[in-house]
């Protein structure tokens, strides 16, 4: 204890409490960080060359406190995204969607938009391998859907509430996670869609 002038007691202060604040916006990055290093997995060993796509965005407004400090201040969706990854496998074009979710029993149908699921068949229609990978954090479960079964099911529900998992597992194929890579996805690919090539 330290002894001030005049016998003054400094009180201690306490440290203050963290108020915990729920924040959804990277909800699916260690998902998305999955794919990424099983990305730079494939890459690394000349099987494929799969990147994520940057969203568009137009900044606006650019503040400089100082100059290595530039913050952006306003900025807005050039246009709507289409799908997360695009690539190149064994010659083919490859294109994906990636979702996450905390639900057990579905999916739910609002996290893909008209535009994506336009995109999705208009890759198809050029004969392209275009999927959802659809990972379920609560299950620990990870699948492949064709993009032909998500575009069904989108147009007949006409963007409804939610796609059961049990439509996802008669429909996809289950993903076993590994180590290296973390998620194997291109093993479907192979074995499910071009059928062994």
């Amino acid at each position: 204890m330290v002894n001030y002038p005049h016998h003054i007691i400094r009180k201690q202060s306490q440290p203050a409490q963290a108020v915990k604040t729920t924040n959804f916006a990277n909800r699916g990055m260690s998902f998305e960080a999955a794919i990424n290093a099983t990305n730079s997995f494939y890459l690394a060993r000349q099987i494929a060359v799969i990147h994520k796509k940057p969203t568009p965005v137009q900044i606006v407004k650019v503040d400089y406190p100082k100059r290595s400090r530039a913050k952006i201040v306003e900025a807005y969706f050039r246009q709507a995204s289409t799908t997360d990854y695009s690539g190149v496998y064994k010659g083919h074009y490859i294109d994906f969607e990636a979702k996450e979710t905390r639900h057990k029993t579905s999916i739910p149908m609002k996290n893909f938009h008209a535009h994506q699921i336009e995109h999705m068949s208009q890759v198809l229609k050029q004969k392209g391998i275009c999927f959802v990978l659809l990972h379920f954090s609560a299950l620990k479960e990870t699948y492949l859907l064709p993009a032909s079964h998500l575009i069904r099911f989108y147009r007949i529900d006409n963007g409804g509430k939610s796609m059961p998992i049990d439509y996802i597992k008669k429909n996809g194929y289950s993903v076993r996670e590994s180590v290296f890579p973390q998620i194997p996805y291109l093993d479907i690919v192979d074995k499910n869609i071009l059928g062994g090539d």
